[in-house]
């Protein structure tokens, strides 16, 4: 069987502040975090994180230069933590990226390869950002690729509907936590 992992991706305090909680998004997500570990499968967690001084953020960046200089998503910002309500537990592993995609400045792969992971389970704050980034990327990295339709939040429910009914399906099987949950039983 093909190693698999969920990847739970800027599910953090500013970041859910943002977006708010959708009519029940962080219990959705808890109960897939749940049915991953009662699988046997790895969590693991992707946050943005930088430097105090955000040497990593260059003013082009047009993202990240705004916020560059406030301290936030930096050691010590509360907003930073991952949201108590699908918080890790022992054994989850958390990876801290630099950009959008959840590769990008990180050892995401390391540590998969290193998991022997080639299926990935995708959830996570926005559709239209860290989910639609690590698609692209993880699938050009030949993993295989499964996003939770309903695991995943953006400010824009017509983006995240185009991502998930049309884009996605070209590089991932797009499915509910419930029906994804219903098959590891």
């Amino acid at each position: 069987m093909t190693a698999t992992a969920l990847l739970v991706m800027d599910v953090q305090t500013g970041v859910v502040q943002r977006f708010g909680d959708d009519a029940g998004y962080l219990s959705r997500l808890a109960a897939a975090i749940s049915a991953a570990r009662g699988a046997g499968i790895g969590v693991i967690y992707v946050v943005v994180g930088f430097r105090p001084g955000y040497p990593e953020v260059s003013e082009r960046n047009k993202s990240f230069a705004a916020i560059a200089g406030t301290g936030r998503f930096t050691d010590g910002d509360p907003d930073a933590r991952i949201h108590p309500a699908v918080a890790p537990a022992a054994g989850d592993v958390i990876v801290t990226k630099l950009r959008v995609s959840a590769f990008a400045g990180s050892d995401l792969d390391v540590v998969l390869r290193a998991s022997g992971v080639e299926h990935l389970v995708l959830a996570g704050i926005a559709t239209s950002g860290v989910v639609l980034s690590t698609v692209r990327q993880a699938a050009d990295l030949d993993y295989r690729l499964t996003v939770l339709s309903d695991g995943c939040l953006d400010g824009d429910p017509e983006v995240h509907r185009v991502l998930t009914d049309k884009v996605f399906p070209r590089q991932a099987d797009v499915t509910t936590i419930a029906a994804w949950a219903a098959r590891l039983r």
